[in-house]
């Protein structure tokens, strides 16, 4: 994958995450707190969690075609670097101050990590069908 199309993908991950963000936040704001709304600074404050975890992408990053063990492994590494960095930065912010809201945070970040894993692999597949039938096109041409 060339940088400038990563560079896409993070981009697109980065809505993706941001999205989800506020659906989450919105949905659980009804439940338990109705009254409460958004203010500018936990916008400014989701933008930044959403740019980091979409910036830390580059653990995935590879220039050459990697190996189904060898992307499995990065994505177990890029999964838990961004625990760790998000429950941390919470807790700098005082988001997160207690164990269970790590552990709410935690659940939040694997639930959101899995949808835009999921995205993106319909977005893989899509992409990899119409290759497959140019492809095929191509061979018919041939022949």
């Amino acid at each position: 994958m060339t940088l400038s199309k990563f560079v896409q993908k993070m981009m697109k991950d980065f809505l993706i995450i941001f999205a989800s963000i506020i659906i989450m936040i919105t949905i659980l704001r009804q439940i338990y707190y109705p009254d409460l709304s958004f203010d500018l600074k936990s916008i400014y404050i989701i933008m930044g969690f959403s740019f980091l975890s979409a910036l830390i992408g580059f653990i995935l990053y590879a220039p050459h075609d990697l190996s189904e063990k060898k992307m499995r492994i990065r994505m177990t590494i890029h999964f838990f670097a961004l625990e760790i960095l998000l429950i941390a930065l919470a807790s700098v912010f005082d988001i997160v101050t207690s164990a269970l809201d790590g552990v709410i945070l935690a659940l939040q970040i694997a639930l959101i990590y899995t949808l835009v894993r999921f995205l993106s692999w319909k977005n893989d597949k899509k992409e990899a069908k119409k290759i497959t039938e140019k492809l095929k096109a191509l061979k018919k041409d041939v022949s």
